[in-house]
């Protein structure tokens, strides 16, 4: 696509007389007049300002967002969603208001960082992430989704002046980790705020939009399901390692050469015959694909084949697809591992094959660019634990891993080679399609099928499409390629399904925590943060889904009506006799069984319980046995209807059941934190007693627990309060609390190598502490019915009480299966949480003398070297 800038021709409004021609001299004067105002907007400046035609969807969410509306836009990757939030950046600039532009992770803020950098300068532009701050009061700020959550609970000043908020990958709010940010965000901004959501296409981005505009008004929602460059899907096979790998459509081609819906027969003819020679090759018969399907495993998008009973075709080398997809001309490329170990071999793979994928000229501005973003932030003995020289190598050669396992100092080198063209192949897990601008011409996805920490499970529609969503270069490619490697287990209708789906629906994963409770009830009464609870995504979709049963229950009741007119008895009430049977028979069978499994205490107690029940069920006899309705003539008759009244009566209690445990389950998880937090003195109850008017008021416990935002919070703050860190130092509480942080990537609950000063020493005898406070914390939630917290894990305690020493990083590596990156980004996270104590100093009570120093202090401890490195400078 050829860039050009915008001209008076096109469609920012320019008055056209021929098409005005037709109409009266009134309708001409208004539509001059129209056009004359179209083209004086900002939105128009704007649009004649960009290097590029601006597409449809793109002016028509900045003419909304002018208008006064919040926007949603939901769009492919690449599409260019970026544009209205440029937009809503550059209106900010021109009404002299703040706009704050938010991500879900630090890299995506970095990159906007520097992007809203070279356009608005460094005096207008700051960045707010967990461990940088900089210009934090500029009228525009770069910033993580929980930076914002934290600022308006803290009703923050910053917030006056602010009208904007741009919230980037907004659809990531149904990440069950954390998504529920976002929700909070869009719930708790002033009113005087729109935001601009940038979302993947989603199947349900409707409802989505219709949530929003029921919490912040008028809402305009633009879609664009056109990818700014074509895809083009292929499916990668080798027949051996000794015949050249083959690249085939996974759709057959029309008259005009486009890729149709269509499978494309010659590849299902060409893995039949691959099927085929491997059975020969040992030594079976042709395997029956009428049979394939039978006894296999289910996975998503298609059925998987028994491959126990059949030869398994060649596995083309990871090596060998890169040589391959080069000698065709379609990289760079990002080849998608769903393993951080394989895309470390894969570049190993790919260096001992002795492919080479750069000229002399690449190489040495790849030396240039590592050896300068690099210089001054790691030590030569860093760099070494990091195997720098064979990472460089690799770069060198035109390869190169990305995954969460790498520092982030490597991953941003990764992303700016990739970026200028000169790394060729970024062997990557799949957290790279989260947002970073990394496009390539082609993906290629290994494998249809991840491990998800439990299981293997088959990739949906939107992760596959997220993946594949990199292919195609805007402006620069004409045409983006998918290619999927022929592995176990593919069949070409799973592709096909995986790739044809409009995506995935977007669900919440908000729940209250006890933190969020006690901000809530910090700045409002009970009753208003129920309210404001049910006005959560989570609960809306619970209220949408609850309409359908509203439907049933109407429809229960009609038949219900309609039986009770059948069995009206001028004898008696018919409608009292039938409950009073369903009561008998109740007691008589239900009941009954219940007690034949309950444990009592003693036999007694046991033999008191069947006769008190054995009493109920004669009442209820007597009173069957009198009732009026006994005389009726017509009995019978009545009976017929009523055993269906009773059968329906039945699914109406059964349907209401479900109905109110959907409504209002938001606020009633609300209810049940509140009664935690008030049993553990967090909450002082006020009214006690008058069930319509409960309100709490947050003690100095609830103040501290206010300010600490962790996914162990309850327990944290319970801790500090229980005393489990006094007497610790700046480097034994740095170890201690990593305990709250650390989560393995496989397992949880470990211990760690040895304790620092031994079983007894002030890091054991703490542990010990944090358990204990742990398990009663999980009894009290087991008991209100609440998720049990996540477990402790004392696993690394060692590794971070000798960095918080001063070791070096290769020293505190050694002899553990730690990665840089894991580790670098768990000291981050304990680094926050340390700052969190040290600032909550005023609700320490008598501890704020001596916690909240210690806290700074081992906060500084931890936050050195290349933990410290935020790539930002």
């Amino acid at each position: 696509m050829t860039h050009h800038r915008r001209h008076g021709n096109n469609d920012t409004g320019t008055y056209d007389a021929e098409m005005t021609t037709a109409l009266s001299p009134a309708q001409r004067y208004a539509a001059f007049k129209q056009t004359q105002a179209k083209r004086q907007s900002v939105s128009s400046r704007f649009a004649r300002s960009m290097p590029f035609e601006l597409d449809d969807f793109q002016v028509k969410a900045n003419d909304a967002l002018e208008a006064g509306d919040n926007v949603l836009v939901a769009a492919p990757t690449g599409a260019g969603k970026t544009v209205v939030a440029d937009f809503a950046i550059y209106l900010a600039q021109e009404r002299n208001v703040k706009a704050f532009y938010t991500t879900p992770i630090k890299a995506l803020s970095n990159q906007k960082y520097h992007d809203l950098v070279e356009t608005y300068g460094p005096d207008r532009v700051g960045l707010l992430t967990g461990d940088t701050s900089i210009n934090s009061e500029a009228d525009i700020v770069v910033m993580t989704t929980e930076v914002l959550r934290n600022m308006l609970y803290e009703h923050s000043m910053t917030l006056d002046a602010l009208r904007y908020v741009i919230l980037d990958e907004v659809h990531y709010l149904a990440d069950r980790f954390r998504g529920p940010v976002w929700e909070e965000v869009i719930i708790h901004l002033p009113q005087s705020v729109r935001i601009i959501g940038l979302s993947a296409t989603v199947s349900n981005v409707e409802d989505f939009s219709k949530w929003i505009e029921s919490v912040r008004g008028d809402t305009t929602l633009v879609v664009s399901e056109k990818r700014p460059v074509p895809l083009e899907q292929h499916v990668l096979v080798q027949a051996d390692d000794h015949t050249e790998p083959e690249l085939i459509d996974l759709y057959r081609r029309d008259k005009d050469g486009n890729q149709t819906d269509k499978l494309n027969a010659q590849l299902v003819s060409r893995l039949d015959q691959l099927d085929r020679k491997a059975a020969k090759r040992r030594g079976e018969q042709r395997p029956d694909r009428r049979k394939g399907g039978k006894g296999g495993k289910g996975g998503k998008g298609g059925k998987w084949n028994d491959h126990s009973r059949r030869p398994e075709r060649h596995t083309p080398r990871r090596w060998a697809v890169i040589d391959e997809l080069n000698f065709l001309g379609i990289l760079p490329g990002i080849y998608f591992i769903f393993s951080r170990n394989g895309c470390d071999q894969a570049v190993e793979q790919c260096i001992n094959a002795g492919l080479e994928l750069t000229t002399d000229d690449e190489v040495r501005r790849i030396r240039r660019i590592v050896d300068e973003m690099v210089e001054g932030q790691l030590s030569q003995e860093d760099l070494k634990a990091l195997h720098f020289s064979q990472f460089r190598f690799a770069l060198e050669e035109g390869f190169a891993p990305h995954h969460a396992g790498m520092v982030a100092l490597f991953r941003q080198i990764v992303e700016r080679l990739f970026e200028e063209g000169l790394v060729k192949v970024v062997f990557a897990t799949e957290t790279l399609a989260l947002g970073i601008n990394m496009p390539a011409r082609c993906v290629v996805v290994e494998k249809l099928e991840k491990f998800d920490g439990t299981g293997h499970v088959g990739l949906t529609p939107g992760e596959f499409t997220q993946l594949t969503g990199r292919a195609g270069r805007r402006g620069i490619d004409t045409i983006g390629h998918a290619v999927v490697v022929d592995h176990h287990g593919f069949i070409p209708a799973t592709a096909a399904a995986l790739s044809s789906k409009r995506v995935y629906p977007l669900h919440s994963s908000f729940k209250p925590t006890f933190n969020m409770a006690v901000n809530l009830l910090n700045s409002s009464d009970y009753e208003t943060a129920r309210i404001t609870l049910d006005h959560s995504f989570a609960q809306w979709e619970a209220n949408e889904s609850a309409w359908q049963l509203e439907a049933q229950m109407d429809t229960l009741r009609k038949a219900l009506d309609g039986y009770e007119r059948a069995f009206d008895c001028e004898f008696g009430d018919f409608k009292e006799f039938m409950r009073l049977r369903m009561r008998l028979s109740d007691l008589e069978k239900n009941e009954r069984r219940k007690l034949k499994h309950e444990v009592f205490r003693t036999q007694k107690a046991r033999s008191e319980a069947f006769k008190d029940l054995d009493r109920r069920i004669a009442e209820l006899r007597e009173k069957d046995r009198d009732h009026p309705c006994r005389k009726c003539p017509d009995i019978q008759k009545h009976l017929k209807w009523g055993h269906r009244w009773a059968r329906e009566m039945r699914e109406l209690e059964r349907v209401q059941h479900r109905y109110d445990s959907r409504t209002g389950s938001v606020a009633r998880q609300f209810d049940r934190i509140c009664n935690v937090l008030n049993e553990l003195g967090y909450l002082d109850r006020l009214d006690e007693g008058a069930k319509e008017h409960i309100d709490y008021r947050l003690t100095e416990r609830g103040q501290l627990l206010r300010h600490l935002y962790s996914e162990l919070d309850l327990v944290l703050a319970q801790a500090i309060d229980d005393g489990a860190f006094d007497g610790l130092d700046a480097t034994e509480l740095a170890s201690a609390v990593m305990s709250l942080i650390y989560e393995p990537r496989r397992g949880s609950g470990g211990e760690p190598r040895h304790y620092p000063g031994g079983m007894q020493g002030n890091v054991a005898v703490c542990a010990a502490q944090l358990k204990g406070v742990h398990a009663s914390i999980a009894m009290l939630c087991e008991d209100y019915a609440l998720d049990e917290p996540r477990q402790l894990d004392f696993g690394i305690t060692d590794v971070v009480y000798e960095w918080a020493q001063g070791e070096s990083l290769s020293r505190v590596l050694y002899g553990t299966d730690l990665t840089g990156g894991d580790f670098v980004r768990g000291c981050k996270r304990l680094a926050d949480v340390l700052q969190q104590i040290a600032v909550a100093g005023p609700y320490l009570g008598k501890r704020a003398e001596t916690l909240a120093p210690i806290a700074k202090q081992a906060y500084e401890n931890v936050n050195r070297g290349i933990v410290a490195y935020s790539g930002v400078d």
